[in-house]
This record gives C-alpha cells, sequence and structure tokens, in this order.
C-alpha cells in the first residue's frame, strides 16, 4: 500500500481543476502523468486533443473471444474556494485518522486510481488481464464532458465493448458496499426578473413599480405547492413508478433513513414529497432545486432600495422516463404563467442530462456485486444515485453498453467542499474490488 498511497498522493498534487483557465497547464500535466503511469504498465495508451482538456484511452492487447470492460473515470477536479476553510492545502494531501484529505481524493481521483492499480497488480501476478481492457479518462466531468461525446461518437469501434464499469458513486454508509444501477437525470435554468430600469428608493417609489425581488420569491415559491408536490403542470406525467422489490429492498439500507438524514447534513427535519421515505425521495423520485438567489442590497445593515432586477439559478433531477428537453418546456412554460405582473422575464437555459437506469440482476449486474462481497466481505445494497452523471446515458445510448456503478465514496467525504477526504480501507477495497471484477466479468 506504500507505494500506492505514493501514486495517489503524486496524483493528487496536480491541481487539475478544469473550470478555471489558468490551470489548464495543470489539467494538460495531470493528463500526461496518467499516460506515463498506463505505459509504464505495459498497455497501449493514447493522449487525444480536444478542443479544451486531453482525454486519454489505454488498453491491453485485445484477444477474440474475451470480454470487453471499459472503465471510465475522470481526473479533472472542483474548484477549492472558499480555500480558508480547508484545514490543510487542498493540492498537499495529507493522510491522517485513516482518510486522505485532498481535492479530488474521492472525487474522483482515488476511485480512479483504484482501478488502475487493481490492473496493475493483476498484471504483475498474472502476466496478462483476464478480458479485453479499455480505459477512457477525461479532463472535462465537473464542466458537463462538453467534448466526451463527440469522441465517443467519433471512435465508436475504438470504444465498443460489452459492459462499462465506473467507480464516481458513493457507499450507503462505512463498511456497506454499494452498487448502482440508477442515476437522476438533470436540467437547469437561471430565471432573471427586471423592473425599473435602476434602482429606485424604496420609500418614494415602493407601492407604485413592482419590486423584482418580491417577483422572484414569489415565482421560487410557485414551483411548489403547500406540502411539497411540485405544481409544474405535466411534470410528473412520466415518471416511472418505483417497482414494489425497490421499496422493500430499499427499506432495509442503512444510512438513509429520516434520522440519518438529518445527522448528515445538519437539518433540523426531513422533508420532502408526502408519500415517500427519504431513500425513495433521493434515488427515485424527482425535485426542483433553488441552487440561488439574488436581488438587491447584499451589504451590511440597511439600504432602502426597489431593486432593478432580481435573479434564480433552478435545477430539476428527473427520473426514468422523463426527458430534460420536455421537462425544460414545461418549466418555461410554469414560469411564463406565473410571472407576477409589473416585471419582464428572462429565461436562459442550462446544461442537462438524461436520467439512467439498468437491471441490477443482470449478469453484469451479479458479477459487480460479487466484486463488492469479495472486497468488503459482505452482501452489497443496491440503490439507484441521487445524482447525476451524464455522460453514463451518453454512452449506453452510442456503444448500447450499461453500466455498473461500484461507488467508494461515503456520505461525508466532503466532495465539492472543503476538507475532500477519502478512506484508505475504501482505496485498498477498490484496488481488490477491480481485481475480482474483471475476473467476474470474464465469467459472465
Amino acid at each position: 500500500m506504500n507505494e500506492h498511497l505514493e501514486d495517489l498522493f503524486a496524483f493528487l498534487r496536480f491541481p487539475s481543476i478544469s473550470t478555471a483557465s489558468e490551470h489548464a497547464g495543470d489539467v494538460r500535466d495531470c493528463g500526461n502523468w496518467i499516460l506515463a503511469k498506463l505505459e509504464s504498465m505495459g498497455l497501449q495508451a493514447t493522449l487525444h486533443e480536444t478542443a479544451k482538456h486531453p482525454i486519454i484511452v489505454a488498453k491491453n492487447e485485445h484477444q477474440k473471444g474475451k470480454k470487453t470492460v471499459l472503465i471510465y473515470s475522470h481526473y479533472d477536479v472542483q474548484p477549492v474556494d472558499p480555500l480558508e476553510l480547508w484545514d490543510h492545502p487542498p493540492f498537499d494531501p495529507v493522510l491522517k485518522d485513516g482518510r486522505i484529505w485532498a481535492r479530488g481524493a474521492t472525487d474522483n481521483k482515488g476511485q480512479m486510481l483504484a482501478h488502475l492499480l487493481g490492473v496493475e497488480e493483476t498484471l504483475r501476478r498474472d502476466g496478462e488481464l483476464p478480458v479485453n481492457l479499455i480505459f477512457l479518462f477525461e479532463g472535462e466531468e465537473e464542466i458537463g464532458s462538453p467534448n466526451l461525446v463527440p469522441f465517443i461518437e467519433k471512435h465508436k469501434d475504438l470504444l465498443a465493448c460489452d459492459v462499462i464499469a465506473v467507480s464516481d458513486t458513493g457507499m450507503v454508509a462505512r463498511g456497506v458496499p454499494t452498487m448502482g444501477y440508477g442515476l437522476r437525470g438533470i436540467s437547469c435554468c437561471e430565471v432573471t426578473l427586471r423592473g425599473p430600469s435602476g434602482d429606485l428608493h424604496s420609500g418614494v417609489y415602493g407601492g407604485a413599480v413592482a419590486n423584482p425581488a418580491t417577483a422572484v420569491a414569489r415565482l421560487v415559491a410557485s414551483l411548489h405547492d403547500s406540502v411539497g408536490n411540485i405544481a409544474i403542470e405535466g411534470f410528473y406525467d412520466d415518471v416511472r413508478p418505483l417497482e414494489s422489490w425497490e421499496r422493500e429492498m430499499w427499506a432495509q439500507v442503512p444510512g438513509v433513513s429520516d434520522e440519518d438524514i438529518m445527522r448528515v447534513t445538519g437539518a433540523p427535519a426531513a422533508y420532502g414529497e408526502p408519500g415517500y421515505s427519504s431513500a425513495e425521495r433521493l434515488w427515485a423520485r424527482p425535485t426542483a432545486e433553488v441552487n440561488g438567489l439574488a436581488g438587491g442590497y447584499q451589504g451590511e445593515g440597511s439600504k432602502t432600495v426597489l431593486p432593478a432586477e432580481a435573479m434564480a439559478k433552478f435545477s430539476f433531477r428527473l427520473v426514468p422516463d422523463q426527458d430534460p428537453a420536455d421537462i425544460a418546456k414545461k418549466v418555461e412554460a410554469h414560469l411564463k404563467k406565473h410571472v407576477p405582473a409589473g416585471v419582464t422575464l428572462e429565461i436562459e437555459v442550462g446544461h442537462d442530462g438524461k436520467p439512467y437506469v439498468c437491471d441490477p440482476h443482470s449478469k453484469y449486474g451479479k458479477a459487480g456485486q460479487e466484486a463488492l462481497k469479495q472486497a468488503f466481505g459482505k452482501e452489497p445494497v443496491l440503490i439507484r444515485e441521487g445524482g447525476s452523471i451524464p455522460i453514463i446515458k451518453d454512452m449506453q445510448d452510442v456503444l448500447g453498453s450499461d453500466t455498473i456503478l461500484l461507488g467508494l465514496a461515503l456520505p461525508d467525504c466532503q466532495i465539492h467542499a472543503p476538507n475532500e477526504n477519502f478512506w484508505v480501507e475504501n482505496f485498498e477495497a477498490g484496488i481488490k474490488m477491480n481485481q475480482v471484477l474483471l475476473k467476474e466479468l470474464a465469467k459472465a
């Protein structure tokens, strides 16, 4: 493990922040480090240029008759702000209390490297792999993978596979192996409400013209009814109902009770769509969320202005069989219908992604479960993920292959936040899991 940890620390030291142009060189340097590591393992590795950050593809020597397994991951990371909340410099990894603390430790360098090192151990021990392997690593996942789908479409033959494995998801609790078989989709937008041509004195003009800040608050409130159901007309029309076996299974999954949600989040109470448990709300029900609100004076003390404009950012998490384009149209119609009088509405459509689901009881699903069982020493739980990885559905559409989601992230790993961390025991388990996974997939 010392050698493996040295590799991970070297990997984590690259500030490969894909969203920041000043770190473009760091992203490239990180990609070159991966390329060299893959080549040192004896794999045929190629760095492919894109309009932004490089994509890396590596393969062993493929043999006729063997299953072909594609392992996807990303080597870019989120920004580190606010920097002052970190206990240690984010790109100077620290091993403390059984965890590795650094930006990217869990999302997704630790999980990615576990697969890579599992392959390295198999090659060292056996001299070959039981499957035809394809590694596909990108440097743009944190900005929506804008260049990956065109790359996959262009290189369908190069990337043709029987199954895709991804570790970029989570475990429900420490020591509880977790396999995901679904992801929520997403549709985003931003609205701006404009009133007067400039900020006004709220005493001189208040009551005579509409206040955009008040209007945006009313617009936000219109998204839900009084008990938490989404009030957008037709929003639930295409939602695939939960299977009875899923509801029964999820009722037994640890770590997602109302009490667990309150403990992990610090929220004073659980809340959500009536008639569903917290697990069902997280994994199989759609949401409408406000991600940001702004309008008027934000400084210290009082400034009695009637603001000229106000804005809100929204994201809608979607489930099978909802379509992001359809939801975007329904959201736009709702906002236009409910915009208060006296202001104008501007809608800017953001990024989106389709929901994903596959059969966890397929031969490949069972292989993934066996790999998790042997790595962690107990039967895995099966869940759908609440988050979104749009590229998973895109890969299924282009390559025709299902994906098994073998998450190693814990609920308190602080991904996208200060003090991101990754348990060493999960790093170790991930290395073992990869070795078992390739054997089990070869037999599937």
